[in-house]
Formats: C-alpha cells, sequence, structure tokens
C-alpha cells in the first residue's frame, strides 16, 4: 500500500512522539507500589530519623508507602551496594549522607563507585556540629583553645563515633587548618559519659545529641562547623569566624540507582523539594538538627561530587584507615 506522502509524515512525526509521551505518563503515574527507601544505618540515628520523616512526608505527597528498610554494615556500605543492585525503576531509593562521600576514599576496596553508580535525585537538608569541650579544659573560645592544644601535645583527647565517622574527620580537618594536635579516641557506642566524666575533653558532636549537656552546662561550646551559625545556638560563633574557610556539615539527601528514568528522578525531586519545605516537615527537621537545602538533581550531583573529593583529600592527608 502506498500511503500520501502527508500521511506518512503525521504517521512518522506520530511514532516518534511515543516514546516522550509514555515517559510522561510513566512519570504522571509513578508510583504505582510501594517504594523502598535503604538506610545504611541503624534506626533510631540521625540518618534514620531523616528517612522516616521524609518517608511519611512522601507517602501523604504522593498516595504510596515510602517503606524505610535498614540494612546495616562496613559503615553504610552494604545498604548503598544493595540500591546499587537494585533495578533501575524507582521503587529502589537510598538515603545518601555524608558517609557516602567519605567511604569513596576510607575504603578502597568497594565493589561500586558512589559517584557513578548512584543517581542524584534530591537534597534533604544538612545541620551543623558542634565542638564542645568538658569544662576541665579552660578554654572558652576556639583560638584559646588551640593555644591550650598547642601548649599541651598528647594531653588532648578527641571523642568520636569511630574510625572515619563524621566528628572524626571533622576534627582532622581542624588539625588540618590550625597546627593543633588531637589525640583521636574512637567509639562504637557512645562517649558522651566519658566527656562528662572528663576522660576525653572535646568532640566534635551532632548539635542534636550535644545540645542538652550544652544548655545543663555540662559541656562548653566553642563553635559550630558551619559557615553560618545555627538557628539551635545562635549565640556560638563558627569555626570559621576564628579559622578562616573552616565548614563541615551533615548532609542528607536521596539517590537511586544508575539509569533510573529521568522523568522518574525528575518527579522525586518535585516532590522531595516540596516535602521539605513544608512547614511540618521542616519543624520535624529542623528538631533533628537537619535544615532544608533544596536542590536540582544535577546539583546535588555536583554537591555530593564535591563533599567526596573534599572529605576524601582529608582522608588522604590524615592516613586514616577503616578498622
Amino acid at each position: 500500500m502506498n500511503l500520501p506522502r502527508r500521511s506518512f509524515l503525521n504517521l512518522a512525526a506520530g511514532a516518534a512522539a511515543l516514546p516522550a509521551v509514555s515517559r510522561i505518563a510513566r512519570a504522571q503515574t509513578y508510583p504505582t507500589r510501594p517504594v523502598r527507601v535503604i538506610v545504611p544505618f541503624p534506626a533510631g540515628q540521625a540518618t534514620d530519623s531523616v528517612a522516616r520523616i521524609m518517608g511519611q512526608a512522601l507517602s501523604e505527597r504522593m498516595k504510596q508507602q515510602f517503606v524505610i528498610e535498614n540494612r546495616t554494615g562496613a559503615g553504610g556500605n552494604i545498604g548503598t551496594e544493595s540500591v546499587v543492585k537494585a533495578s533501575p525503576d524507582g521503587y529502589t531509593l537510598l538515603l545518601a549522607s555524608l558517609p557516602n562521600a567519605i567511604n569513596t576514599t576510607l575504603y578502597g576496596n568497594l565493589s561500586f563507585d558512589f559517584i557513578r553508580a548512584i543517581t542524584p535525585i534530591a537534597s534533604i537538608g544538612g545541620g551543623a556540629y558542634v565542638v564542645v569541650v568538658n569544662p576541665s579544659v579552660p578554654a572558652k573560645t576556639v583560638p584559646e583553645f588551640i593555644a591550650y592544644a598547642k601548649a599541651n601535645p598528647g594531653k588532648v583527647n578527641m571523642a568520636s563515633s569511630g574510625i572515619g565517622s563524621s566528628s572524626h574527620v571533622f576534627g582532622e580537618l581542624f588539625e588540618m587548618m590550625t597546627g593543633a594536635k588531637l589525640v583521636h579516641v574512637p567509639y562504637r557506642g557512645g562517649y558522651v559519659a566519658d566527656m562528662l566524666g572528663g576522660q576525653v575533653q572535646v568532640v566534635f558532636g551532632s548539635i542534636a545529641a550535644s545540645i542538652p549537656q550544652i544548655k545543663s552546662g555540662m559541656l562548653r561550646a566553642l563553635a559550630v562547623t558551619t559557615a553560618t551559625r545555627s538557628d539551635a545556638l545562635p549565640n556560638v560563633p563558627t569555626m570559621a569566624e576564628s579559622v578562616p574557610g573552616y565548614e563541615a556539615s551533615g548532609w542528607y539527601g536521596f539517590g537511586a540507582p544508575k539509569d533510573t528514568p529521568a522523568e522518574v528522578i525528575g518527579r522525586l525531586n518535585k516532590e522531595i523539594n516540596a516535602a521539605a519545605a513544608d512547614p511540618a516537615t521542616k519543624a520535624r527537621l529542623a528538631g533533628i538538627g537537619a535544615d532544608p537545602t533544596p536542590m536540582t538533581s544535577a546539583e546535588f550531583g555536583k554537591f555530593m561530587v564535591a563533599e567526596t573529593e573534599k572529605w576524601g583529600k582529608v582522608i588522604r592527608t590524615a592516613n586514616i584507615k577503616p578498622e
């Protein structure tokens, strides 16, 4: 059968448009079943809390359950790898965070490349850590603490949540930028009791975990680690006010397996940004020290690359090796 040229061109144009129509339809109907959000850390930790707050908000917005699944082990690598190997269909997501950027350099034998294997979806938010000292330390400011540490080499113990943890690398960056030398004491469990008892004298800790002791006067806050002051501790200066250029933040976001359809990523980015900006969700995130930082998928991808390079340099310079 010979088709007139006009009919043939119309049919060809219609056929070419079908993939685009299909993609739009898929984005509009997604999700049609529950979505798993893999959290690579145990229940009760900040990463888990962020995931559950956002999971509830997204379930309400998208009319499907966002189910939180904790897959722990190897500093977050086991859960992350399970997402890397998952089907790229938008139904398995990763609650990504700073440890993912740190682990890229810290662990030399990973079976995946975090930056290449995980597609960035959206940033959720970030938060300051706070430098606190036991009251037995005479320093009341960062410059005084730097002077005290330099005058007492090998005598100032720095607690952390473990080798290569955020609290560890934040302290290492401080040492690199100031020349102060601290004795790193990693903990598998909590370090608060030893901080209060004076066995360790300083920690770069999360604000949420540190505020009770700061407000009670049991620990003294010297500085927050972000570039701007924290609403939770408005009278505490930033580290950068004494150490220009210092910045260290915890952060959280969503990622998906490589090759997840762009229209699904776009839909999720829109909904995640809207959920994080909702006043009720925003207040809940603020309660655990996370301030929303909306980004496009591309912006979040660039941010993850920058964080991976920044902390990779610290890990290599300090020669940090995993436990």
